[in-house]
């Protein structure tokens, strides 16, 4: 269903980052990630310190939103005030730019991303679910803008891949629990919620943690399944990371000894063909779909909650769960954006201090 085509792995240089897409963390070798990591570190030490690090000073990153957000736009724009440069809010609404390329539809997105590259020195696109007519098409549009643009061109999330968020997610996994994961069980669950949101995050959590060695297992009810290509890929990851990675519709035990748990309502690949009411309406099958706290101390060991926010409370984990200072992670995750997409439009947009 999408194209998973791999970064190979070869040594390389912080130099050769600049000017570098992020659609999905597949495109970057692992070392690349180490670096983006690493970076990450140093710059949230930097903002704890009060140092300041004007890396991108005069810099302009445009931000195309198709999608509303919270933690996106608040921490790109932080991001870039923080690194000295400006982050540009453009709605795509506001724009004359058509996804069809024909004539009469409206300005091309060649054109559109030919026009970005002169005024700013990044780009950022949020662009899934209701904006697009089916699964795939945004991850597209991206990849095709970015073969236009001739700046890089960053994935602010797409039905397929969540990048920023993915390699988020793993740097707040080896803050807590160090930097070998191997052999963490990490569980990623379909929860409950009237949401029908993408799989976007889901997937991409799933190629980063096999990645990096994890041992990795997603639960959900059949008719729920995730992309079969993302799927092999992460298979092929956990072969050669030495992880563990498996596919079960039995919830219960898929939470047995999960050291970490990300649960989390995602859409069915009918929602295109049944339409978003439909699609809410067969989730109700399923309530019984949600991360508790009986669950958490039965089950998990010890089930640290993880969850890319916004939560459905009470649906996808249990409230008490939300807000248990020892195993939710939620808003440690949540400023961790801040500091991964810094050392991400740093590296990308050639930043120096």
């Amino acid at each position: 269903m999408c194209d998973v085509g791999l970064a190979e792995e070869a040594d390389v240089s912080w130099f050769q980052l600049a000017g570098k897409d992020l659609i999905s963390t597949k495109d970057w070798t692992r070392e690349e990630l180490e670096i983006a990591l690493k970076v990450s570190d140093q710059l949230k030490g930097m903002y704890y310190s009060s140092l300041p690090h004007p890396a991108l000073k005069d810099k302009t990153f445009l931000m195309l939103f198709f999608n509303t957000s919270t933690r996106t736009r608040l921490s790109f724009e932080s991001a870039m005030t923080q690194l000295g440069g400006h982050a540009q809010f453009v709605a795509a609404a506001d724009l004359r730019l058509s996804l069809e390329d024909k004539p009469g539809a409206g300005e091309t997105i060649q054109d559109t991303a030919k026009v970005m590259a002169r005024y700013a020195h990044g780009i950022g696109i949020r662009l899934l679910e209701d904006k697009v007519s089916r699964y795939g098409e945004d991850t597209e549009i991206m990849y095709r803008l970015a073969e236009h643009a001739e700046i890089p061109v960053i994935n602010m999330a797409s039905n397929i891949w969540h990048p920023c968020q993915a390699l988020t997610d793993l740097y707040t996994m080896r803050e807590k629990l160090g930097n070998d994961l191997r052999g963490v069980k990490y569980t990623v669950m379909w929860a409950y919620s009237p949401w029908a949101r993408s799989l976007g995050s889901v997937q991409e959590d799933l190629a980063i943690a096999t990645r990096f060695g994890m041992d990795v297992t997603v639960a959900h009810p059949k008719g729920y399944e995730l992309d079969p290509e993302v799927l092999a890929l992460s298979k092929k990851y956990a072969k050669e990371s030495g992880g563990k990675f498996e596919v079960t519709d039995e919830l219960d035990d898929a939470l047995k000894g999960a050291t970490v748990v990300f649960p989390r309502g995602w859409m069915s690949f009918r929602r295109y063909e049944i339409g978003k009411e439909a699609e809410i309406k067969n989730a109700e099958k399923f309530k019984d779909w949600r991360y508790t706290r009986e669950r958490q101390k039965q089950l998990a060991k010890p089930g640290y909650l993880m969850h890319v926010m916004p939560i459905d409370r009470g649906h996808e984990a249990d409230v008490a769960l939300c807000d248990d200072p020892e195993l939710s992670w939620m808003y440690d995750q949540a400023e961790n954006r801040l500091h991964t997409q810094k050392a991400i439009l740093s590296l990308t947009m050639g930043g120096r201090l």
